[in-house]
């Protein structure tokens, strides 16, 4: 490649990872964040097919971490991106497909949407409801299918947030509807609750170790 192709590559590259506000500062007076920045941008010179990016917020504030995670995201469009992390949270926000390494063999493989369905034998979710915290209580542990009831409560009075694990044999939403509502109990919110990549981690190290 000649100097001007390669200066041409390399001002769009501090374009595309946004460091050409600093191109003139000495690196080792940037920040954290502006630091990993140009790493990108090195790693990125030649146009590379891979990058392999090694926990790549460590030691960033949460206002970088989101923008280091676009950033990643973007370069993932053009780009095949490793990420190596133990930061979990971050591998589910980023990542499209996950391997999880035990003791350097490889446990598991799949996208986070499709491990969460594969390890979760339970449909969980968490329910909003107005009303009487023990009667609501007391409803929903007795519908049919419900296996546990956890509650959260909040500052608004006879407002709670219960955590409803069900067997997935069974789908309990239209039945706890009908019930609260033969009682006057409105629910204002209703979300599924997944099986994180953490619990996940943890399922399959500990039945390795058990098995060991």
């Amino acid at each position: 490649m000649d100097k001007k192709k390669r200066k041409g590559q390399i001002n769009e590259i501090m374009e595309l990872v946004r460091i050409t506000d600093v191109r003139k500062r000495l690196i080792k007076n940037l920040s954290k964040g502006y630091k990993q920045r140009v790493g990108l941008a090195q790693a990125l010179i030649g146009n590379p097919e891979v990058l392999i990016l090694d926990e790549p917020t460590v030691g960033l504030d949460p206002k970088q971490i989101i923008e280091i995670r676009r950033l990643i995201k973007a370069l993932g469009k053009e780009h095949t991106i490793i990420l190596s992390s133990h930061i979990l949270p971050e591998v589910s926000a980023i990542c499209e497909r996950v391997i999880i390494i035990n003791k350097g063999e490889i446990a598991a493989i799949d996208t986070p949407e499709n491990l969460s369905k594969g390890f979760d034998n339970s449909s969980k979710f968490s329910i909003r409801i107005a009303g009487p915290k023990n009667s609501v209580l007391n409803l929903l542990k007795g519908v049919y299918g419900v296996k546990s009831v956890d509650v959260n409560e909040r500052k608004e009075q006879d407002v709670n947030d219960y955590i409803v694990d069900s067997t997935t044999e069974v789908d309990v939403r239209r039945p706890i509807f009908y019930e609260l509502a033969k009682y006057g109990y409105p629910i204002l919110e209703l979300k599924s609750l997944s099986m994180s990549l953490e619990d996940i981690f943890l399922q399959l190290t500990t039945e390795e170790k058990e098995v060991g």
